[in-house]
């Protein structure tokens, strides 16, 4: 199932989560430096983390379950997630050459995991 590949730059993730959802990355540890989440300015929840992890760089991204598996059995460059809750959470290694596209779609779909949920009027 792998799509058309190429390689993707940390640096165009990180342009692409600032122009479509107008948010920054937060690097908040000294002792790595190159560590950025993305988080909703509503509610605070995460919803990518980039990191450099022996010399790879990772982005984890949410993901539904149902979906994670089908994921880390057709892309040899999207593991269960490093650090994170493998249920929910995946690894694109990004260091491989990935789908862009695929990439960010998941940006996408994990920003829309983890946003603020409305709720649905009491009858």
């Amino acid at each position: 199932m792998e799509r058309n590949t190429k390689t993707i730059k940390i640096e165009e993730i990180i342009e692409y989560i600032e122009e479509k959802y107008n948010v920054n990355p937060e690097y908040l540890w000294e002792d790595t430096p190159d560590t950025a989440i993305f988080r909703h300015k509503s509610n605070n929840k995460w919803f990518g983390l980039i990191m450099n992890v022996n010399g790879e760089e990772y982005l984890n991204i949410k993901t539904e379950p149902e979906y994670s598996e089908l994921l880390r059995n057709s892309y040899n460059y999207i593991i269960p997630a490093y650090h994170m809750n493998k249920q929910h959470w995946n690894t694109i290694i990004i260091s491989e050459k990935v789908d862009k596209e695929l990439v960010y779609e998941l940006i996408d779909q994990s920003y829309e995991l983890t946003k603020k949920k409305t709720r649905k009027p009491k009858r």
